[in-house]
C-alpha cells in the first residue's frame, strides 16, 4: 500500500533548502530539478514549489508523485506555468496526460526520483501496465511552449 503524502516539518525544510539552491542555479538534487511557478486558483498569487521533470522521447513532463497537491489544482485551473533555475526562466503550458500514455512517464519518474517510490504501489521494475493503473492518483502533465 502506497504511503500518503503529508507536508510536515522535514519536508518543508527540505523544500526550502532545495528552493534556495535552485534560485542560485544549483540543480539540486538533480539536473532535472526546477522551481515551478503557478498562479493560485483562488488568490491569483504566484505559488512556487520545487519539482523534477521527466524527459522522455523528446518531450518534457511534470509528474505529481504525491497526487492532487496544490500545484496540480492550480495547473488544472490555469495551464500557464514558469520553470526556473538560477537566472534561466522559461514559460510553458501544461496539458494533463491520460492514463495510458502516463504509464511510461510514471515508471521513468520512479526510477529517476527513487525517494518517491513509497508513494507508488508499483515497484521500480513493475510493468508499465501497473503504472497505468496508478495514473489517476499521480497526475502527469506534458509541457509545451505557449502558442503565440
Amino acid at each position: 500500500m502506497a504511503r500518503e503524502y503529508r507536508l510536515g516539518r522535514v519536508r518543508k525544510a527540505t523544500n526550502t533548502v532545495m528552493s534556495a539552491l535552485l534560485r542560485l542555479g544549483v540543480p539540486a538534487p538533480q539536473k532535472t530539478s526546477y522551481l515551478l511557478t503557478t498562479r493560485g486558483r483562488r488568490t491569483g498569487a504566484e505559488r512556487v514549489t520545487p519539482v523534477n521533470l521527466v524527459c522522455l522521447d523528446g518531450e518534457r513532463f511534470l509528474v505529481s508523485p504525491y497526487g492532487d497537491v496544490g500545484w496540480v489544482h492550480n495547473l488544472r485551473a490555469d495551464r500557464a506555468l514558469r520553470l526556473r533555475r538560477g537566472r534561466h526562466s522559461e514559460r510553458l503550458v501544461a496539458d494533463e496526460v491520460e492514463a495510458a500514455p502516463s504509464g511510461p512517464v510514471l515508471r521513468h519518474y520512479v526510477k529517476q526520483v527513487p525517494i518517491t517510490a513509497p508513494f507508488f504501489d508499483a515497484g521500480r521494475d513493475a510493468p508499465v501496465e501497473d503504472f497505468v493503473a496508478e495514473a489517476p492518483r499521480h497526475p502527469v502533465f506534458r509541457l509545451t511552449p505557449p502558442e503565440h
